[in-house]
């Protein structure tokens, strides 16, 4: 529904999120496999829109009639009937199976689970459905003004000599993703970097391949900036800026220095898949700096792209912690590149093993590799530091003005998740420090060589490397802290026998032996350390969080200064009862409205199994984070109160201790799905994410919107 094209192409029996599929699904990608109706229908994809006037062929009319007639009772909670879990069994109806589909759910019409559309909203949605969906007229954003800016990055990323081209595959398979944009022409709308059988200035003729890095199959093609013609949605809308400093900026990056290059890199899936062997012409520093120029867009790729989709996917990481990056001068992998080569073999990822047999599926080498560099990483560092003083504070990045946040915060949202720049929050229980390895290695597990529609062996081995990747970070940010605090902070990370039994097994434990040169003045090294980061940062991020932290709230603004501060980072029964993500409106009378965030952060014994997570939860120890305006992609909940009612509001919140006191809280100051002024309360959370920068938009998916 987010185009044209989509519509006319239909629906499909085929889900494309399918944890048990033995076997690679067929590419079924918008815009990209398939052009023609004729083509989707060979896909096993059939028509939703009405044919030849005839509406009992229309499912999407026949959804809208179906709506209409089994409306919910206003401000009531919905029927036990409609199921509102993003793991329940979608049913598809095809046009022959629709009345079936209307005596067994008269619930599921359109809009599904939600408040009734206005009068004037569903006569104009049922009278184009009833036409037969036709193409709408769009004022797509002109991209005459940027023609110039297109000309000069297609230029560049079409160079003839091999350093350029070399350059050009590494740039495509870490933007292939993003929604390009040009800063001062944000009008001109976004684009997709894509690989074109057509040269530039020809119309762009997309090479599908089930990822970035595949063989394209012909030596003939170009890199291309296709339009975005689709609605934006903030869960995929992943921002990257280009226009002449950017382009100032690659040049210097990948082509000041001297560096040569012999053949270039195959397409074969062991080299292609690993990105220290494809692309170690172009030396570790240059690659480095580039994904810490914009080390936000990388992290969000993963956090918005398709990986991160569902419970069992996001379960890997904590609800809240904070990211730091290793200093390229203290990074050995940047500065040595003798050792890099030598633990390049042992950097594969899981996607190399997708065409092999069933034994190195069910055996991986990834694991084994994964330990030997391990191993090696620590003998190397260890021989650069045979003193063991260990690492300083200078050898965590600490940014630039203008290269983007040095540091970040990362919330999950139980199945879905957000990066913000900055530390947001209270102190976290864990935080990691990344280097050029392992931010790599995230990136192209993540990302480059994640395939949303692989079988499950595949699904699996991401989810358990990105478990080695995060324990990897975690202690690298313990080798900062004092020995004797390591190995007592790790263990309250992975609480519980199996969890202790699983990390032993795919890690060597944690190293007390090397010092550290950081010097700590107080009793809480892992506090200290981490405000002293934050002091010290040059990109220009917030070094306070009047809201969350009390240390900061002493010096609270009055910009800042709100009753729902007493809400934050607090503990009592009445947390367990807030969503994962709740938005809350208040009213002011006497001037602009204002929003905040409330992040429920959850607290698990450990995070190192895939399921069973109620097992390992610890509800009393919850807590919240609350955020200054807009926060993430699928709200749970929508909150509305006038400013005067604000401190009663938050009384009456931390007085909760039963369904029943929380059912008179959702009466009071909630907006349920039923609600009349459900849709006028989203439309003003959208306008706020409308109102900020163009870069940052998209609709928000209300899918996940709770009923309590």
């Amino acid at each position: 529904m987010t185009s044209d094209e989509g519509v006319a192409r239909g629906a499909t029996k085929q889900p494309v999120y399918e944890p048990s599929r033995l076997t690679e699904a067929p590419l079924t990608r918008l815009g990209v496999d398939a052009h023609t109706s004729q083509a989707w229908r060979a896909l096993n994809f059939f028509d939703v829109a009405a044919q030849d006037g005839d509406d009992a062929r229309s499912t999407l009319a026949r959804m809208l009639v179906l709506g209409r007639a089994h409306q919910f009772d206003p401000d009531a909670p919905l029927p036990k009937s409609v199921d509102l879990d993003i793991t329940r069994p979608l049913t598809c109806p095809a046009p022959d199976e629709m009345a079936k589909y209307e005596r067994e759910n008269p619930f599921g019409g359109m809009p599904y689970g939600m408040a009734p559309l206005t009068e004037m909203e569903w006569t104009a949605l049922a009278a184009w459905a009833r036409d037969g969906a036709p193409a709408l007229e769009r004022q797509w954003a002109s991209t005459a003004t940027v023609r110039t800016d297109i000309r000069a990055w297609e230029r560049f990323l079409n160079g003839e000599t091999p350093k350029e081209r070399l350059v050009a595959r590494y740039l495509y398979e870490h933007l292939f993703l993003a929604h390009l944009y040009f800063p001062e022409k944000e009008s001109a709308g976004f684009f997709s970097l894509v690989r074109s059988r057509t040269r530039p200035g020809e119309p762009i003729d997309i090479i599908a391949t089930r990822r970035p890095y595949d063989d394209p199959g012909t030596n003939a093609f170009y890199y291309r900036l296709a339009p975005v013609e689709e609605t934006l949605l903030h869960k995929t809308h992943i921002t990257y800026a280009f226009g002449p400093d950017r382009l100032a900026r690659y040049r210097a990056l990948f082509f000041k220095d001297d560096w040569r290059i012999g053949a270039l890199p195959s397409y074969e899936a062991a080299v292609a898949s690993n990105p220290f062997a494809a692309f170690a012409s172009i030396p570790a520093r240059a690659r480095y700096e580039f994904l810490l120029d914009d080390a936000e867009y990388f992290i969000r790729t993963f956090i918005r792209g398709p990986v991160c989709y569902g419970q069992v996917a996001v379960n890997v990481i904590e609800d809240r912690f904070w990211v730091m990056f290793l200093d390229p001068e203290a990074d050995l992998a940047v500065r040595d590149a003798a050792y890099l080569a030598s633990a390049t073999p042992y950097l594969g990822l899981p996607a190399a093993l997708a065409d092999a047999q069933l034994p190195g599926r069910l055996f991986p080498s990834y694991l084994e590799h994964h330990k030997k560099y391990e191993a090696q990483r620590d003998a190397r560092y260890r021989k650069a530091d045979p003193e063991n003083k260990g690492p300083a504070m200078g050898d965590v990045w600490l940014g630039e003005q203008g290269r983007g946040p040095a540091l970040l915060t990362v919330f999950r949202h139980f199945d879905n998740a957000t990066v913000v720049g900055g530390f947001v929050g209270d102190t976290p229980e864990t935080a990691w420090v990344i280097d050029f390895p392992t931010l790599e290695r995230i990136y192209y597990n993540l990302v480059a060589g994640f395939d949303v529609f692989g079988p499950v062996e595949h699904q699996i081995a991401t989810r358990v490397y990105m478990d080695l990747l995060r324990m990897e970070s975690e202690s690298l940010f313990l080798s900062f802290l004092p020995p004797d605090v390591r190995r007592p902070l790790h263990d309250s990370w992975y609480r519980g026998g199996h969890a202790k039994i699983r990390t032993l097994y795919h890690k060597p434990p944690i190293d007390v032996d090397r010092a550290t040169r950081v010097a700590f003045a107080t009793e809480n090294p892992k506090n200290e350390f981490l405000f002293s980061v934050l002091t010290r940062d040059q990109s220009g991020v917030a070094k306070t969080d009047e809201i969350n932290r009390n240390r900061d709230k002493a010096a609270s603004s009055d910009k800042l200064a709100t009753p729902l501060a007493a809400l934050s980072s607090t503990q009592g029964p009445w947390v367990a009862f807030l969503p994962e993500l709740s938005y809350v409106r208040i009213i002011r009378p006497g001037g602009e409205d204002r929003v905040f965030s409330l992040v429920h952060d959850k607290q698990h014994t450990n995070v190192a199994f895939l399921f069973a997570e109620n097992l390992r939860r610890e509800p009393e120890k919850d807590t919240v984070t609350i955020l200054d305006g807009h926060l993430g992609s699928y709200p749970n909940f929508f909150f509305v109160i006038s400013e005067y009612e604000e401190t009663e509001f938050v009384e009456r919140v931390k007085a909760v201790g039963s369904e029943q006191d929380w059912l008179a809280i959702i009466d009071a100051y909630g907006v349920r799905r039923s609600s009349p002024v459900f849709w006028a309360t989203a439309d003003f959370f959208q306008d706020v994410v409308k109102r900020g920068p163009a870069s940052s938009g998209g609709l928000l998916d209300l899918n996940r919107y709770v009923d309590p």
